[in-house]
């Protein structure tokens, strides 16, 4: 997923190397403007980083959450890479572009589930490793890399001999090449000698314990279906659950120490960046929103709701009027902001606006995890 530039109103129902990050539990995060947030549980996480001119935040979202996961078993602090991922994930796009004739989505975008094959397949490296900076920018700069990848393979599916050269994909892995840098298939690191799939090992963390999950009506409950995204381009899937049971699986992870990968739309007026809060739009003004099932749903379907952006979840708090809010780390850097690259969201927001959360499947509670025969 990359973050999307565009503006909807929902229709509302009343009723409806490695550093541990935040500050102590209980503590009281700066004031807002009209907001005052008291924050009551915090996870450690690593420092807010910047994916700049790059539609990745889907790696940037899920290297911060294995991050978390490292601190939270012990492993200590890591600074991994997020465009190993990045660079693994287009030539796995480019191969399905190429076999679907052009007929599947191809661009910056993802999803956390892409992090997690790409673990499985090839493993992971720490920045120092691979940096994806091959052009003098601090940051990553991707506009024209991606430009050029997207002619290449326009012409590649062209077929302009009537039959695919065997060299098409080494063509598309030069282009990676320059821009983000070779694969590391052999790095050193703390004075070892790795490859990415020993160094994932050396982690001790398995990519199966990490489920995904949505709510949706026009899929059954309590099973798995391909979530239908346009950066759904690798057709991962998810858990339905209802939404009830997708905010208690929430809850527990988070009051149980489990930071959440968190998918969702940030289109709405109400997602306010720059006052660092995200509210349903007439949240506040005069009534108390609760978002229904169907009210959820019919954002989804109505295009309302769409897959805009990934980021971290990593706390839990209250505002003074005692309503409660989310912690949110975001990937867009700290520079000039208010909560220092983190927002606050809304229990109605996440209810409306969430595509879908990751966790690790022992922050699900018994009952549910029975139930979906994890």
């Amino acid at each position: 997923m990359k973050t999307l530039v565009h503006f909807g109103i929902l229709a509302l129902a009343i009723l409806m190397v490695c550093t541990a990050g935040l500050s102590g539990q209980g503590s009281e995060a700066p004031p807002g403007k009209g907001y005052r947030f008291t924050i009551e549980k915090e996870i450690p996480s690593t420092p807010v980083k910047d994916q700049h001119r790059s539609g990745t935040c889907w790696s940037y979202a899920t290297v911060s959450f294995i991050e978390s996961e490292l601190l939270r078993t012990g492993k200590g602090t890591c600074d991994l890479s997020e465009m190993f991922f990045v660079r693994e994930a287009f030539l796995m796009k480019a191969d399905k572009y190429v076999r679907m004739h052009g007929k599947n989505n191809f661009g910056s975008g993802g999803l956390a589930m892409d992090v997690l094959n790409i673990w499985r397949s090839k493993g992971m490296v720490p920045q120092e490793a691979f940096t994806g900076l091959t052009t003098g920018d601090s940051l990553p700069v991707h506009g024209e890399m991606d430009a050029v990848l997207r002619g290449y393979m326009e012409q590649v599916i062209k077929n302009p001999n009537r039959e695919l050269s065997p060299v098409w994909k080494k063509g598309f892995e030069g282009i990676l090449d320059a821009y983000l840098g070779p694969f590391p298939a052999i790095f050193t690191h703390g004075g070892a000698s790795y490859t990415p799939g020993s160094f994932a090992d050396g982690l001790d963390l398995d990519p199966d314990d990490y489920v995904v999950l949505g709510s949706f009506t026009h899929q059954p409950f309590y099973r798995q279906f391909i979530i239908e995204i346009p950066d759904n381009w690798n057709w991962s899937s998810i858990w339905n659950v209802p939404l009830d049971e997708m905010m208690e699986i929430l809850d527990n992870a988070l009051e149980k120490g489990y930071t959440v990968c968190w998918d969702a739309d940030v289109s709405e007026k109400g997602f306010d960046w720059k006052k660092g809060i995200a509210l349903v739009p007439s949240e506040g003004i005069a009534e108390r929103i609760f978002i229904t099932q169907e009210v959820r749903q019919e954002g989804f379907d109505s295009y309302r709701t769409t897959d805009d952006h990934l980021m971290h979840i990593t706390g839990l708090a209250r505002d003074q009027d005692g309503n409660r809010f989310y912690l949110v780390k975001n990937s867009w850097g700290t520079a000039d902001h208010l909560y220092d690259g983190f927002i606050y969201v809304s229990d109605p927001y996440l209810r409306a606006k969430t595509i879908f959360i990751m966790v690790h499947r022992d922050a699900i509670p018994a009952s549910l995890k029975s139930r979906l025969d994890l």
